[in-house]
């Protein structure tokens, strides 16, 4: 912004860190960053250490720290400790510059300039300045403003001014520590899937963010797959559910215990070699990338008494494991699966995506892709019959069109059946169901090449 000059009478500080090579004043800096908007900050400095009392400040820390969290760690006492994120900006400068007097610039159109002093009366939605008996607005495009200082607790990089008490004066390693908001990441997978051999190749990438207004150079980080509790407000991710509210069916957690590094309940997955995490940045990291076994079926859920005019494409789903024998052997933090399918040209296509949660290995894991173009089904009510003031008879019929040039067999999920009583009794069926659940019937129907299939259930209810 042209219109904001700076110039300062020097202004001396308190005395600080020793700023690093790269201009930071961090020092040896390890990061873990957990999926909820919150990172551990470990950052060794190397201070002066004083006997007595003495007030220290750290820069380039968190400018979204959180306070309350900091320890020092090393051979001082904290006695008080202040957190100064007012941040040095054209916008903040003027806003402090409300009730002062500032010179003012103006740049005509051969570039002369002419200066006149000025009193700044308030910055909302622009500048309003008085100069001498008028009062003007400040014009942003031939005009600029000089500032004779700067204004106190407004700070060119987020600074932790902490007063400290020591015995021992020299040279001496310290660690600072903190939890800070603005940092994420989350799992991101590419599946390469070929129907024909039945595999799947995956490619797991770790992306992480950092929107915490500070830099990490050269930081060992550790990405930690869970969601520790927080009292502060911070809203816990929402569960992943593959499709509706009930989600596609034959996900199932696994009980392997994968070989990676855990931390209590939660796994852990350490970044090879230290990086930089600069800030407003995203970076993606790779984690996993393996082949495994992997097939595509098909299903359809209609709800109770759903009856259509117009056949419905039944859902296209993905089917593997996260087993170690046979499947991606690994434990897979949640993210998003982008799946695609070579064409004829051999060439990558995408076809759907899903989310996936924190998946132990060993877990069987059912993710639609999408919605088939050539399978379709129509669920009809045909007949409502009631038998008492609490039962009904309800006949449903099922038609199914494959317009694929080999059969297929679809997943047929009838719920609502009765959740609540567990009384519902199928009274006769053209092939036999699996009750998966009260509330659910499963039928596996198989449909022919370029052909149709129909399956009839007569249901005894309360409703």
């Amino acid at each position: 912004m042209r219109w904001l000059a700076l110039t300062l009478v020097a202004i001396p500080l308190a005395a600080q860190a020793q700023e690093a090579p790269g201009g930071t004043a961090q020092g040896d800096v390890s990061v873990t960053i957990y999926n909820n908007d919150l990172a551990l900050v470990q950052d060794k400095r190397t201070l002066s250490i004083r006997d007595g009392r003495w007030r220290q400040e750290f820069p380039d820390v968190s400018a979204q720290i959180r306070p309350e969290t900091v320890t020092l760690s090393g051979p001082v006492t904290v006695v008080e400790q202040n957190f100064d994120f007012d941040l040095l900006t054209p916008e903040k400068l003027m806003e402090k510059a409300v009730g002062t007097t500032v010179t003012l610039v103006r740049t005509d159109a051969k570039g002369g300039e002419t200066r006149e002093t000025a009193r700044v009366l308030a910055n909302n939605n622009g500048t309003v300045l008085q100069i001498g008996d008028r009062i003007e607005v400040l014009d942003t495009e031939h005009e600029r403003v000089i500032f004779p200082t700067l204004p106190p607790n407004l700070r060119a990089r987020p600074t932790l001014s902490i007063t400290l008490a020591g015995d021992r004066a020299g040279a001496q390693p310290v660690t600072l520590n903190y939890l800070s908001r603005g940092f994420g990441w989350q799992a991101d997978y590419v599946a390469l899937f070929d129907e024909t051999a039945g595999r799947i190749d995956v490619q797991g990438w770790i992306t992480l963010t950092n929107n915490s207004g500070t830099t990490y150079a050269n930081a060992n980080t550790l990405l930690v797959a869970g969601t520790p509790g927080q009292l502060s407000g911070v809203a816990r991710p929402y569960p992943y559910r593959t499709t509706g509210s009930i989600g596609i069916p034959g996900n199932k957690p696994g009980t392997e215990s994968a070989s990676r590094e855990r931390l209590g309940d939660y796994y852990l997955y350490p970044l090879k070699g230290r990086t930089t995490i600069a800030n407003a940045q995203q970076k993606q990291v790779s984690f996993l990338d393996v082949n495994a076994p992997a097939a595509k079926t098909y299903f359809f859920r209609n709800g109770w008494l759903s009856s259509s005019d117009e056949a419905k494409s039944v859902d296209s789903v993905l089917r593997f494991t996260s087993s170690r024998e046979g499947g991606l052997g690994d434990a897979l933090p949640a993210g998003t699966v982008r799946v695609y399918m070579r064409d004829a040209r051999g060439v990558p296509q995408f076809i759907g995506e899903a989310a996936i949660p924190h998946t132990p290995m060993g877990s069987r894991i059912a993710l639609k892709t999408g919605e088939a173009f050539d399978v379709k089904v129509r669920p009809v009510v045909e007949k409502r019959e009631r038998l008492s003031a609490d039962r009904w008879r309800t006949t449903m019929r099922y038609t199914f069109t494959n317009a694929r040039p080999e059969p297929v067999t679809v997943e047929l999920a009838q719920s609502g059946l009765d959740a609540w009583w567990a009384d519902t009794r199928i009274e006769s069926e053209s092939q036999p169901s699996d009750r998966s659940s009260a509330d659910e019937a499963m039928w596996k129907v198989a449909v022919p090449a370029n052909g149709e299939a129909t399956v009839t259930a007569v249901f005894n209810t309360r409703y």
